[in-house]
């Protein structure tokens, strides 16, 4: 039986664990007077996981449309996987290891919450390492433009496929946790 709360069949948090999202809608975030740095931080750092998977679906676009030189296809996929790879997993790994243990039990109602997003990222990483092949071999293949031009097919949809995933879960995670410190405040997650 499928999991309806693993991330590759939710649509979204449980009606039950929105309960602080209802009190602390996305739309007022910004002028919540207990927006801080952090949360504003913490959202940058999202956005840019987002920016990135969009540039890499961008240039392997180009690249299957012939607008961009293999080299260059090779070098953007190295420059922008890899930090990806490497910022997602440090983002998490601070998430997991300092963050969510201390925001767990600040509201009893929404700590199932966090279990999901253990486990998504433990899919995640699935996933990333998924990635890292498929960006391997199509960096491998720059040198022979047919085999490229395959390769980037397949690397297109590891990319459609973790990026919508990744974004649902960092909906998840932002609808989850910026309300939680919106309403009990950062000062002992610094």
């Amino acid at each position: 039986m499928l999991d309806p709360l693993a991330l590759e069949n939710r649509e979204g948090l449980p009606e039950a664990l929105q309960v602080l999202l209802h009190e602390y809608p996305r739309t007022g975030w910004t002028e919540d007077p207990g927006f801080n740095n952090l949360i504003s931080f913490w959202l940058d750092r999202h956005m840019m996981f987002r920016r990135l998977m969009a540039e890499m679906r961008q240039g392997t676009e180009l690249l299957l449309d012939r607008k961009l030189a293999p080299d260059r296809f090779g070098a953007m996929v190295s420059r922008y996987g890899g930090m990806f790879v490497q910022q997602l997993h440090g983002h998490h790994m601070i998430e997991d290891q300092h963050y969510f243990p201390k925001l767990v039990d600040k509201d009893s109602r929404i700590s199932k919450g966090f279990d999901i997003l253990d486990k998504d990222h433990h899919a995640l990483d699935d996933y990333l390492a998924s990635f890292v092949t498929q960006a391997n071999t199509v960096i491998g293949k720059r040198d022979n433009r047919d085999q490229l031009q395959d390769a980037a097919g397949d690397f297109q949809s590891e990319l459609a496929k973790l990026e919508g995933l990744l974004d649902r879960h960092l909906i998840d995670e932002e609808d989850l946790i910026v309300p939680v410190i919106l309403r009990y405040g950062a000062a002992d997650l610094g």
